[in-house]
């Protein structure tokens, strides 16, 4: 394919297809959610990653690689989500290098609201998608994320 022609690659449409797809379901769907619940939505994925985890708790690196910031980023963060009294900073009892971020019982408190607010919205964008459909997405969405995952 020569350089003139690349820019029609079907392969780069499909990429911005998927960066508008998901900027506009962030901007809709994390707008209601900061609206209704008072909960901005990288602090709702934060929070569920978090109590999705075992203990509650996650090293701040590996927040920081789910969530796709840096360690200054994630830092930051885990401060302005400590503040409102969601998260706690913890070192690591078997490595005191290492710092945990943890969901507090206030942080579960206001997840589970913002859970059901979200889980509503997400239901009514999805309500044109049948069962099938949304199980190849998932798949999809899964294979992406290991291709994007490997080594170059």
């Amino acid at each position: 394919m020569s350089s003139s022609s690349s820019i029609d690659d079907p392969l780069i449409t499909t990429f911005g297809r998927l960066l508008e797809a998901s900027s506009k379901l962030e901007r809709r769907l994390g707008g209601v959610l900061q609206a209704e619940t008072g909960l901005p939505h990288v602090w709702f994925e934060v929070l569920v990653r978090l109590a999705r985890s075992e203990g509650g708790r996650l090293t701040m690196g590996a927040l920081a690689e789910d969530i796709a910031l840096t360690s200054g980023g994630i830092t930051r963060l885990i401060n302005r989500i400590g503040a409102a009294g969601y998260v706690e900073r913890r070192p690591c009892p078997a490595d005191r290098r290492v710092t945990h971020a943890v969901i507090t019982g206030q942080g579960r408190d206001v997840l589970a609201r913002a859970a059901s607010v979200h889980a509503g919205n997400l239901r009514a964008v999805f309500a044109g998608f049948d069962g099938p459909e949304l199980t190849a997405l998932d798949a999809l969405l899964d294979r992406l994320r290991e291709a994007a995952s490997l080594p170059d």
